[in-house]
């Protein structure tokens, strides 16, 4: 799995970098997990992977590549102001999804 940052737009206002990225797996890998991909993409940013929110993943048809749109915030509180519960739930460990649901 190779990931290359395409764009880095900085949105002074929310305090965040608005990152368009692409994907390269192997012909006979699937796509690659979410955390997988924050991973790659908080290392290539020089930044903690808890400021970092993938958006979007998507897979285009015929070919190994997944393009993306992530957000990459200055601090972790910040990020909780804007994203959404649900996207914060993805970005997030199963382990500490299911704690969530059980509260």
């Amino acid at each position: 799995m190779e990931v290359k940052i395409e764009s880095v737009k900085a949105n002074p206002l929310l305090k965040r970098k608005e990152v368009r990225f692409k994907v390269e797996h192997a012909p006979k890998e699937k796509t690659p997990p979410r955390l997988e991909v924050k991973k790659a993409l908080a290392t290539a940013l020089k930044i903690s992977e808890e400021h970092v929110f993938i958006k979007k993943m998507q897979t285009l048809t015929g070919i190994n590549v997944t393009v993306g749109v992530a957000n990459a915030y200055e601090t972790l509180e910040q990020a909780k102001l804007i994203e959404p519960e649900y996207i914060r739930k993805r970005n997030s460990p199963p382990q500490e999804q299911k704690e969530e649901v059980a509260k």
